[in-house]
């Protein structure tokens, strides 16, 4: 049995993808004395912060367009909108496949309007003063879809 686990291992080091493999086709077959559980723990914890790190770094773009959007109200390209739309979108699919990433969200907002904030004066040219110093919108509004009533091209 060591042997086989051992196998296991270094399939982890060389090849993730067939390690993942086996570690499925060991799972089913309910041969659980063969897991790897070590790098079991490793990816799974590593998928949970996959997912945490997307929805912050979804959250940046779309607070990051939708500060350029409110700071420019004369200059509202459709493609500030369409990012806002598809962010919106990719965020609420993220939210239904793991709900408990609702828990905490008015936090990882208020950290992403941090980097969103710098990243939109710099889009803009706009000094970083002239933006919101806080988060100036609330969850609702950031995460609802609402009709583009700009106008713009």
């Amino acid at each position: 049995m060591a042997k086989v686990l051992e196998r296991s291992r270094n399939l982890y080091g060389e090849d993730l993808l067939a390690w993942l493999e086996q570690q499925a086709g060991v799972l089913r077959a309910g041969q659980l004395d063969r897991l790897d559980i070590a790098h079991l723990i490793e990816e799974l914890e590593g998928m949970a912060g996959s997912q945490r790190r997307e929805l912050k770094s979804r959250l940046e773009t779309l607070l990051m367009h939708l500060l350029k959007r409110d700071a420019q109200p004369r200059r509202r390209p459709r493609s500030w909108q369409s990012t806002i739309v598809e962010q919106r979108a990719r965020i609420e699919d993220l939210l239904e496949q793991s709900p408990s990433l609702r828990h905490g969200l008015e936090e990882v907002a208020q950290q992403a309007f941090v980097v969103a904030a710098k990243r939109a004066a710099i889009e803009t040219g706009l000094k970083r003063n002239a933006l919101p110093a806080t988060l100036p919108y609330q969850l609702a509004a950031i995460l609802e879809d609402e009709p583009d009533t700009s106008g713009a091209a």
